[in-house]
């Protein structure tokens, strides 16, 4: 069997970022036993194929000039996973972030044991646009991160 990411509905406004005027979801479901929130967001932001660390190096370059904060990994911050800060941890969730003058985000990995000892894992994404700035860097980056997502639920769980 194969398993991979797929798109999902969401709808706002959301509890992690409840005046986002923007959001996805991905999920992905595995044979995986005994994940909790903090195991699947770590597994997954351990996961990100080279090509993404490359965009992101680019990324945070190209944005330098105008301010938007670069992601940085500091793996002995319990309170940083991948490059981004937990901002709430719950049974089932939990929610990464950053605000800055341009936008704010919400990263929410949420699991959900399913029938047959499967775990689904789904990754939202809320952001709220303060600007013209905002706005340009999320259109610009909307088709990458509608891919990049994905990508990393598949090199952390697809099969």
């Amino acid at each position: 069997m194969h398993t991979y990411a797929i798109a999902n509905p969401v709808t706002l406004p959301h509890p992690a970022l409840p005046d986002a005027d923007w959001a996805d979801s991905f999920s992905i479901t595995t044979s995986d036993t005994g994940i909790t929130p903090e195991i699947a967001t770590q597994k997954i932001m351990q996961s990100r194929p080279g090509w993404v660390a490359r965009l992101m190096q680019i990324r945070d370059l190209a944005m330098r000039p105008f301010g938007l904060k670069p992601g940085v990994n500091d793996p002995e911050n319990p309170n940083i996973i991948g490059i981004f800060p937990v901002i709430a941890r719950a049974d089932n969730s939990i929610t990464l972030g950053l605000n800055d003058k341009h936008l704010d985000f919400r990263l929410v990995i949420e699991i959900d044991h399913v029938a047959g000892g499967r775990t689904a894992i789904r990754a939202i994404t809320a952001v709220k646009r303060h600007n013209i700035l905002g706005q340009a860097y999320l259109a610009t980056i909307t088709p990458f991160h509608r891919k990049i997502v994905p990508a990393m639920l598949n090199a952390a769980y697809g099969r």
